[in-house]
């Protein structure tokens, strides 16, 4: 089918109109992407994606990622003219408390929203993390009969998005793990917020993206064919190497008093909407959509979904042949845990004295067999972190069934490639560094808990038990910090058998995402307390770990490593001293 360029040009203007009057009724928002990108957004939605506005959660879509996401009016105007679940009371709405267009994506918030993104740069990594969970995916079910996984990914960024760091780790990352399923778009615009872009930045983008081992194109914003074609080059190479689409774009096109400088970055544009509107043609009516328009998305709908009834007969074929790995799929998809998963974690000798890392490597080993679907990342430290699947292998380009990911020293880019594993919805993601180094990763993690991604933060070395490398390792505020972080679960197991209860916890929520810190150094097995009690308890965020032995006067609330000193000064403040363990104030108050 050729794409019909007078239908979706006229598609384009009226996306912008959208744009136009959400921003303008709000008095915020931002009018640069969404009036730059229109034409990108028309072919994307209006041709060239495989997806379901009836099933937005179809496991074997393509994927559109705005990491650019103050730019979500373009989102929001798309989704609504591909009969997405987004109405026009919805875009007047638009930045409105409790709306369901919020200034920035949300996901989950608005249907046909991959990724939560806004801050700039975590889209990149998302996507990255998506593309390889699609590469997964098909290399553990597909088969040489059916293929049920063949996904690309999209990602539209910006210069701010690829100014910032973890934009760059995770396509470094991308490029050497060969995503070929990965085509980042780069709305290059020359403005950021502040400036032209020229004032921050010189490097040439192009080089830049060659060097990590990208194929690469360069193209001009406003021609939907040379966009469609490149795209299709793109889609077609798969070649081993992602794809990296240089758009020359406008921002704020179609406001002339601002286009192209600094000034359309933001809500400037607001004030001249009204001559604007009237120069690209559109009627007085605000969030005016044609019916043109309207019929063009209907019957393009239906070709999508007769896309979709031709993979369902694939799908159903795939079940039939494989009803192993079709079980196995549908309890990757519906997060189930093991009910005796608890129980599969043989009991530490009574007399073991490990570090709770060393005590988590064990307990990785069951849990991993009991859940094929669970992955675990490092960067750069399994031999400290101890968190290797053991007879799983690595993933590799080669090998894209491997379940541990070498991140290397890229602990920002890989808990972003973590949320894009989670958003796609088949794996649980974990990953593992030191404790101190989680800083260079909060701004994904806090990312990861506003979504409620299941994701599991093995983070080891925590507190001064670090010891002799000295204060520039020793986390002594860091917990202090994860905690405040909603929606995150910070557990501090105190001894191996608490540790497998953290474990298990960490596993069994799949509503948010779990960190669990672990020592470096060793600690001794309480005995004193019921090894049932220590991996319950934890599982519940806190227990008594000490009753009193007369009229109350004291607790002590305690975990992690210094749960076993508070038992022993309990010891000596006498028989009225109650202790707690408590390694998850969060799990404990739910």
């Amino acid at each position: 089918m050729q794409m019909n360029f007078e239908a979706l040009s006229r598609a384009a203007t009226e996306a912008r109109g959208l744009a136009m009057d959400a921003v303008q009724a709000s008095q915020s928002g931002h009018l640069g992407l969404p009036l730059g990108c229109a034409e990108i957004g028309a072919v994307l939605y209006g041709y060239l994606l495989r997806h379901n506005p009836d099933q937005p959660r179809w496991i074997n879509r393509d994927y559109f990622v705005l990491s650019a996401g103050h730019g979500s009016m373009f989102l929001y105007a798309w989704l609504h003219l591909s009969g997405y679940d987004v109405s026009i009371e919805d875009i007047e709405n638009f930045r409105q408390l409790h709306s369901r267009t919020p200034g920035h994506p949300e996901f989950f918030e608005t249907p046909g929203i991959e990724c939560t993104t806004g801050p700039l740069g975590q889209g990149v990594g998302n996507a990255v993390g998506v593309a390889m969970a699609a590469k997964m995916a098909a290399a553990h079910f597909n088969t040489s009969e059916h293929r049920i996984f063949n996904q690309h990914i999209f990602c539209l960024a910006g210069d701010g998005c690829l100014q910032e760091g973890v934009s760059s780790e995770a396509s470094a990352f991308a490029a050497h793990f060969g995503l070929d399923n990965l085509i980042l778009i780069y709305d290059s615009n020359a403005i950021t917020l502040d400036a032209m872009a020229r004032q921050t930045q010189s490097e040439d983008t192009r080089k830049r993206y060659e060097a990590y081992g990208f194929d690469t194109q360069e193209i001009q914003g406003d021609d939907m064919q040379e966009f469609l074609d490149a795209c299709n080059i793109a889609k077609e190479r798969n070649n081993g190497k992602p794809q990296f689409i240089i758009i020359h774009t406008v921002a704020g096109k179609g406001i002339p008093e601002i286009e192209g400088t600094a000034k359309a970055h933001g809500e400037a544009g607001a004030k001249f909407v009204d001559a604007a509107r009237k120069n690209l043609g559109l009627p007085e009516e605000h969030y005016f959509v044609s019916k043109g328009t309207r019929e063009y998305f209907a019957e393009h709908k239906k070709k999508l979904l007769a896309d979709f009834a031709q993979w369902e007969t694939t799908w159903e074929g795939w079940r039939e042949k494989n009803p192993e790995k079709a079980r196995a799929l549908d309890d990757a998809i519906d997060k189930k845990v093991p009910q005796d998963l608890l129980e599969k974690i043989p009991a530490f000798p009574s007399d073991a004295k490990l570090a709770t890392r060393k005590a988590g490597g064990e307990v990785l080993q069951p849990i991993a067999k009991a859940m094929p679907n669970l992955i675990s990342g490092s960067a750069d430290l399994y031999g400290s972190t101890m968190n290797y699947i053991k007879d799983s292998g690595d993933f590799t380009r080669d090998n894209p069934d491997g379940r541990n990911i070498r991140f290397g020293i890229r602990e920002h880019g890989m808990c972003a490639i973590l949320n894009g594993v989670s958003y796609h919805g088949i794996f649980r993601a974990s990953g593992a560094t030191f404790l101190v180094f989680s800083d260079y990763a909060r701004p994904s993690i806090r990312l990861a808990a506003l979504a409620r991604l299941p994701n599991i933060y093995i983070f080891t070395h925590d507190s001064i038990g670090v010891g002799e490398d000295g204060p520039t390792h020793q986390p002594v505020e860091t917990v202090s910090a994860l905690r405040l972080i909603r929606h995150l679960d910070v557990i501090r197991p105190a001894d191996p058998e608490e540790t497998a209860g953290a474990f298990v916890a960490a596993c069994e929520r799949i509503d948010g995402p779990t960190l669990l810190a672990l020592t470096r150094q060793n600690v001794p097995m309480l005995n004193e307390i019921d090894a049932k009690l220590r991996r319950e308890g934890v599982r519940r965020g806190g227990y008594i770990a000490k009753q009193e032995s007369a009229p109350l006067d004291l607790i002590i609330l305690s975990c992690g490593s210094e749960l076993q000193h508070a038992l022993a000064a309990a010891k000596e403040l006498g028989a009225g001293t109650r202790v707690v363990s408590m390694p998850c104030m969060e799990r404990f108050n739910r």
